[in-house]
């Protein structure tokens, strides 16, 4: 079995590389087509990279991935994981099927990982049957989506999805619950890293805009500021949450079912609210001195309020108490997209930050009472 004190290694920091790539071609897609069907397309691909990365996080918490058989299967799957970003800005285009086949050679290897995990003694092979059955199913439906047109290639992929994503869900609570013990401390860090890359999207994204102008005082203001909300964000998961979460995690009675639920469901929440407010931030950082066009303001303040949203759900799921600020200030970003169509990109992002500044302080000086 893992030891409970496992720790995020080198190899891991490394298969997490090929992600950071996969988030920015994400948000690249999602920055293309800035409409409602852009967003769904986009989420249906960032759900997918998601899982892939979640699952992974699983089966190596239930193996030594500096194991030499495990660490080969991680540098296939690096390179497979590697194909499906390159293939994201084209994955509802011309290579489809090279996206689909792709992830679902990631998926295959996973589940092999886990097979072995359970051969080992470190897994139950009645649960991984379980959702082995669903990702197979929902991979055959990735794959005939990509050969179909694109209204009938919407319709299997959200299947898919759904499919798999449920799969965990089709087995009762008694036998997911005792698919594998959790190394608490590896499983939290994994899911920490993951936001730190997601906000490091943000930064690249922030560059980006800000790269094609002359860097003059109005492009360092709306750049100061956009990073104060990037801060504010941070702040917000790891100040306190990250650890607290960790710890209500390695003392919870159900630790599998709290974390499938806090960390693999939930997470996806407070990811897609980050990269949806790196596609706004882009924008508000390249036009930074003019009114944000309504898609783009609505990224930049929706996302903040979906992530803020997806942080009360993690902590009344995990920890049990429900954040009242957090879900006030989300509204706060919504009311602010509804009222701020007149005002310059940095206004925006500087009200933005003055509410996270706000959240912050009001939960700091609770805290310290």
């Amino acid at each position: 079995m893992p030891d409970s004190e496992q720790r995020t290694t080198p190899v891991e920091l490394f298969w997490d590389l090929v992600f950071v790539f996969a988030i920015t071609q994400v948000s690249a897609l999602l920055a293309h087509d800035l409409s409602w069907e852009g967003f769904g397309k986009s989420m249906l691909v960032l759900a997918l990279v998601w899982w892939a990365w979640s699952a992974f996080v699983w089966v190596t918490n239930a193996h030594d991935p500096d194991d030499p058989p495990v660490r080969a299967v991680l540098f296939v799957a690096m390179i497979l994981a590697f194909l499906v970003a390159l293939a994201v800005p084209e994955a509802w285009g011309e290579e489809a099927m090279l996206f689909a086949l792709a992830y679902t050679g990631v998926r295959v290897l996973h589940m092999a990982l886990y097979a072995d995990a359970s051969r080992r003694g470190n897994a139950s092979f009645a649960a991984i049957a379980g959702f082995a059955l669903a990702a197979l199913v929902g991979m055959g439906l990735l794959i005939a989506g990509a050969q179909a047109d694109h209204g009938a290639r919407a319709v299997l992929w959200t299947a898919a999805v759904l499919i798999d994503y449920a799969g965990p869900a089709w087995l009762t609570r008694e036998r997911l619950r005792g698919i594998q013990r959790v190394a608490v401390a590896h499983f939290a860090e994994r899911y920490s890293l993951f936001i730190i890359i997601c906000l490091g999207e943000s930064i690249v994204a922030m560059g980006v805009g800000a790269g094609e102008h002359e860097l003059d005082a109005e492009l360092v203001v709306g750049v100061a500021l956009a990073l104060l909300v990037t801060i504010g964000l941070w702040w917000t998961y790891f100040d306190r949450v990250a650890a607290e979460a960790e710890e209500a995690l390695r003392t919870h009675e159900e630790p599998v079912l709290a974390g499938a639920d806090a960390y693999s469901y939930i997470h996806l929440v407070l990811v897609t609210g980050i990269i949806v407010f790196a596609v706004g931030a882009k924008a508000g950082v390249a036009h930074v001195t003019e009114p944000l066009s309504d898609p783009a303001r609505l990224a930049l303040c929706g996302g903040v309020a979906l992530y803020l949203a997806g942080h009360t759900a993690f902590g009344l799921r995990l920890v049990g108490v429900f954040s009242l600020s957090k879900l006030l200030a989300a509204f706060a970003c919504l009311a602010l997209y509804l009222v701020a169509g007149n005002l310059a990109a940095w206004a925006t992002a500087g009200l933005l930050a003055a509410i996270l500044a706000a959240l912050i302080a009001e939960e700091t000086e609770r805290a310290r009472r």
